[in-house]
């Protein structure tokens, strides 16, 4: 593709998805939410958008009650994208997933090199150079979250050695402070300092995280942090008469450009609506033939041709 503008495209892409919240059968949700038709559209959606990112990564809450039959939808449902995209599918556990059935629909095995269905399912992948690690910070029976002494001793040894393009964290309970949603204080991940005395001066380039059900961005120990919201529902951050209250709307994925020197993270909303604004595609083409001064002129200048439509329009 032409470059537009001073940065080269990105070396690696990523779409960042989270909180599926699938369930057995086709039970909706607090018999509301049809979990599995959102998460079918956020798919359709990317395959349509023809990014074919290098990985999808889900972080957590896979299936709302951990039933083998939602991890089972659940594949059956992203795998097949996922390969006629070209995409490593990248899995976490959440605080609302249960590791075997997990380990066993999603992996066929019995947990991290063969250390049994009940054990952390942490993972490394080689994504073209890009290292991503998946922690699973679970902790059986509860829905807060914690990271075990075995498992930062793990994370240091994999950390010792740097990745040719850095590496990316994937987690379910993000270490960030909720302001918005303080009770989700109370489901936090447990000893971040500890965390964070791993990360630190690693080539850690960035840490994904879900649970919230809704999008924030932070630091943790230097490096950048991004919370996806959730494909299920969204929470309602203003409502002052509901606590943790879920809406089903505003549904969204996040896509992750790799740059040599800094990761941006995009929001896509989940849906169709009509369009108010915009050019076709095969316009726009003439744009990618011109000069750069041209283009610049074509494009930029408010009393351009180009932008003439939208004038013309809002004078209507």
């Amino acid at each position: 593709m032409t470059r537009l503008g001073q940065h080269p495209d990105p070396s690696h892409t990523i779409a960042h998805f989270s909180d599926p919240h699938l369930l057995a059968g086709a039970r909706r949700l607090y018999g509301a939410v049809d979990t599995r038709a959102h998460l079918a559209d956020a798919i359709a959606q990317l395959e349509r958008s023809e990014l074919k990112p290098d990985a999808i990564v889900f972080t957590g809450d896979l299936a709302d009650l951990g039933e083998p039959d939602a991890y089972e939808q659940l594949r059956d449902l992203v795998q097949p994208a996922a390969e006629r995209m070209g995409s490593e599918l990248i899995w976490v556990m959440g605080n609302h997933d249960e590791r075997a059935p997990y380990a066993s629909a999603l992996f066929g095995d019995a947990g991290q090199d063969g250390a049994g269905a009940n054990a952390p399912q942490d993972r490394v992948y080689d994504v073209n150079g890009l290292r991503v690690v998946v922690l699973d910070t679970s902790v059986p029976g509860y829905h807060h979250g914690a990271l075990l002494p075995s498992q930062l001793d793990w994370l240091r040894d994999v950390l010792a050695t740097p990745a040719e393009h850095g590496t990316i964290i994937a987690l379910h309970h993000p270490p960030v402070p909720t302001p918005l949603n303080f009770p989700m204080a109370i489901l936090e991940l447990d000893d971040q300092d500890a965390f964070a005395d791993v990360v630190r001066g690693t080539d850690v380039r960035g840490i994904l995280g879900g649970h919230l059900h809704h999008s924030t961005h932070s630091t943790f120990a230097g490096v950048p942090v991004s919370v996806a919201s959730a494909t299920c529902y969204v929470m309602d951050l203003t409502d002052p008469e509901t606590i943790i209250a879920g809406v089903d709307a505003n549904q969204s994925v996040d896509i992750v450009s790799v740059y040599p020197d800094r990761l941006v993270h995009t929001t896509v909303p989940i849906g169709a609506w009509p369009h108010v604004s915009g050019q076709s595609a095969a316009r726009f083409q003439q744009v990618y033939e011109m000069p750069h001064e041209m283009r610049r002129e074509l494009f930029s200048k408010k009393a351009s041709e180009f932008n003439a439509d939208e004038i013309a329009s809002s004078d209507a």
